[in-house]
């Protein structure tokens, strides 16, 4: 099969979404979606995942999930909305998403929260094999940068989420609630850099150091022999106090509140109030 890769960037957040296809069956499946929210009037709108929903009809695609990488922190997720045109598509994440609504649930006092990962359609266990079609995705959970992260390998493409980025950039941060600098540099010493060299690898973010242009495909030998924090020879401690250090110095992402709260839920809005409006929390620190 050649696999066909589709890029889609929202240069607001960052981010990069995936669509995944056979050419042949047609078979594919979307990763990562974005839906745009403007944080100062509340207002939600479709202008990341209109071109995907395009691209996906004006090529006959047949989708068969949205796969998340994680609980996204600097975006909401537009996975529900694909339902609106693909109805029989399904939402799936790792089953280690359970700890992150467990976790968040708390933080934002969230009494209609599920902590049993139901909002989603389905929950994938590590080293598992997912059919969409011809597709077949196999399940590697990658924590570090939240415990519940995962990276979706399907045949020598590797999409990684936040666990690692382009070689200029280095991986992701490691102090949201239950992150772990040490968790990442297993997930990315012992199963990413395991992997064939030339595995092609899909970033999740790409953030433009230097006001370069757009990259978001790598390898695992290109990682392994220029990754400014974690080539092959960078060792765990190395590792782990520079990205401890690091991660003290950064700000919380932009659309962390709204994110988490949307996207624990499986991209489902907090349920109408009794005036017909939802409404996200933002908790008070004194």
């Amino acid at each position: 099969m050649a696999l066909q890769i589709q890029h889609f960037f929202d240069p607001t957040t960052s981010t990069l979404t995936y669509v995944v296809h056979d050419p042949k069956t047609l078979d594919a499946i979307v990763i990562d979606p974005v839906w745009d929210y403007d944080a100062a009037s509340g207002k939600l709108s479709t202008k990341s995942m209109d071109p995907v929903i395009a691209y996906l009809k004006e090529n006959k695609l047949k989708p068969h999930y949205v796969l998340e990488t994680h609980a996204h922190a600097d975006h909401l997720s537009s996975s529900q909305l694909f339902k609106n045109f693909f109805p029989n598509i399904k939402i799936a994440i790792g089953e280690r998403i359970t700890e992150v609504q467990k976790t968040f649930k708390t933080v934002f006092n969230l009494s209609d929260v599920n902590t049993n990962g139901t909002d989603f359609d389905l929950l994938l266990k590590e080293n598992e094999i997912l059919e969409a079609g011809s597709l077949k995705i196999k399940t590697l959970f990658t924590p570090g940068h939240t415990p519940a992260c995962a990276s979706y390998l399907i045949e020598d493409a590797l999409f990684t989420g936040d666990a690692i980025f382009m070689p200029d950039s280095g991986t992701g941060r490691c102090d949201f609630p239950q992150g772990s600098a040490e968790a990442l540099y297993n997930s990315v010493t012992e199963k990413i850099y395991s992997l064939p060299e030339k595995t092609r690898l899909f970033v999740g973010h790409d953030y433009q150091p230097n006001d370069r242009e757009l990259r978001f495909q790598t390898s695992v030998q290109e990682q392994k022999e220029k990754n400014i924090q974690l080539n092959a020879t960078v060792k765990k401690a190395e590792f782990v106090r520079f990205r401890q250090e690091r991660d003290a110095t950064l700000s919380a992402p932009k659309l962390l509140y709204p994110s988490l709260q949307v996207n624990i839920r499986a991209g489902h809005l907090p349920a109408p109030e009794n005036n017909g409006v939802s409404y996200l929390k933002l908790p008070l620190r004194k």
